[in-house]
């Protein structure tokens, strides 16, 4: 496997792949979650390049941009074992220049949900997201349904802006007990686990409410409200998957998602209705 830490040398191992090429982009800290991305790349390319970098301008400035965890040589150490080709490992600074231009998240979609918590979020995600695919030009790519919005705005800019990449989502992976895997439960005492639980817990009956009929947003959110107390909830709300309002369940558009903290750590989750 080779480790490049610099966008000449990414180029440069990427000019020697002919074939197709897999590429899994992570914020590093790697659980089974990301391991099921690069396994399925690992599947379906000949190549696979994995990206590990925190990215700064994602973060807003009251965000856990120095605490999120780092654990850069077990990471290495397992995407070897899975069998990547590469890892791009890059600093801030060669990754961003001053004064260069930027990419903004568009006006609807963007600013809904994580959108309105964390504004200039999504312009982040784009922007370091644009600079890796023109980096790796990878055949697919592949991101994680638990960040839905955030799979979404990458679809419509991949659309856009007319890049050759197909965009692979990839289903939620979930622990024993049903929580969504996170770099981020790495925060969690056990007792906040417990209590993170309820995150799953609130997706599954509103899940089991439609199957029983139930068809109107309302109750269902009201349902998952109740589901969640006492955690503090940013939201929890049926929407379509453009995330757009809808008053109803449409089988097959619908997206159903929560955002709940739970002691000092903010979770997100949700489920393809």
């Amino acid at each position: 496997m080779k480790i490049v830490s610099t966008p000449q040398e990414l180029r440069q191992f990427r000019k020697e792949l002919s074939a197709d090429v897999g590429f899994v982009p992570t914020m590093g800290a790697l659980h089974q979650g990301h391991l099921s991305l690069i396994k399925r790349s690992i599947a379906e390319n000949s190549h696979t390049i994995v990206s590990i970098f925190v990215n700064p301008t994602q973060f807003l400035p009251h965000e856990d941009l120095d605490a999120y965890p780092r654990r850069l040589e077990a990471d290495l150490k397992l995407c070897e074992l899975a069998g990547v080709q590469a890892v791009f490992t890059p600093r801030a600074e060669d990754i961003y220049f001053f004064d260069e231009p930027t990419i903004c998240a568009p006006q609807i979609m963007g600013y809904v949900l994580e959108g309105v918590k964390r504004p200039g979020h999504f312009d982040g995600v784009l922007r370091v997201v644009l600079k890796l695919l023109n980096l790796t030009n990878p055949t697919k790519a592949y991101f994680g349904k638990k960040d839905a919005q955030q799979l979404a705005l990458i679809q419509q800019m991949v659309k856009s802006f007319f890049l050759d990449t197909h965009i692979i989502p990839c289903d939620i992976v979930r622990d024993d007990e049903g929580l969504a895997l996170s770099s981020r439960n790495a925060y969690l005492s056990p007792q906040e686990r417990q209590e993170a639980l309820k995150l799953s817990k609130a997706l599954r009956l509103a899940s089991k409410l439609v199957m029983q009929g139930e068809r109107q947003s309302a109750p269902i959110e009201a349902l998952m409200h109740e589901t969640l107390m006492p955690l503090h909830v940013e939201y929890a709300k049926v929407l379509k998957r453009d995330f757009t309002h809808i008053d109803s369940v449409q089988i097959g558009q619908t997206l159903i998602a929560i955002c709940a903290h739970v002691g000092k750590t903010r979770l997100i989750d949700n489920i393809w209705i």
